[in-house]
């Protein structure tokens, strides 16, 4: 199958995602490189806060709570409480940064996309290979992750989660920048 028709097939698919749509943050972005016909989008975040329970692998009702946007230290709290309310297991605390999958029609555009890509802060950009296709994947670097909760109870004083809600804020805020700088870069 040639690049256009996968781009048309891969358009036309309904989200797959549990979340069920593109984030509004990152929409722009992502309209504006579905528009060049050298690339579409497979996949995306434009960043998230979540509690997770600490499992290896995917399943369902993973994620206990999510939000792509800036969250209040009384939200998080009401958000934790209720999850430790919900599952006795380990909680992870995640801040996840942007993450955005490009099929390119060459490697050269894919390559052009992933220098744009770091101009815009996307650090650990790469480009990865099949025999199917060529995918820019653009990824930035802002990310905490750890244990907020286990057997019930929250492993943390309330002075450490306000500081970890406003480090996580921040880090949003600027993979925030990094997509509309990114999108300015593109042509």
């Amino acid at each position: 199958m040639n690049f256009i028709n996968e781009k048309k097939i891969q358009l036309a698919k309904q989200d797959k995602s549990d979340k069920g749509d593109w984030d509004s943050e990152i929409l722009p972005l992502i309209e504006k490189i579905n528009a060049n016909e050298d690339y579409y989008t497979t996949s995306s975040c434009s960043g998230r806060i979540i509690l997770i329970k600490g499992k290896e692998k995917k399943e369902e009702g993973l994620f206990l709570f999510r939000t792509h946007g800036e969250i209040s230290f009384e939200e998080f709290k009401n958000a934790l409480e209720k999850s430790i309310q919900k599952y006795n297991g380990l909680i992870h605390f995640k801040q996840e940064p942007c993450i955005l999958h490009v099929a390119c029609s060459s490697l050269k555009k894919a390559q052009d996309l992933v220098d744009n890509g770091k101009l815009a802060g996307w650090k650990k950009s790469a480009i990865i290979a099949s025999n199917r296709r060529i995918v820019a994947e653009l990824l930035s670097t802002e990310k905490i992750e750890m244990p907020i909760g286990n057997n019930y109870r929250i492993l943390v004083s309330d002075s450490y989660i306000k500081l970890l809600v406003k480090e996580a804020n921040n880090k949003l805020s600027r993979t925030r920048e990094k997509i509309k700088k990114l999108e300015k870069l593109l042509r």
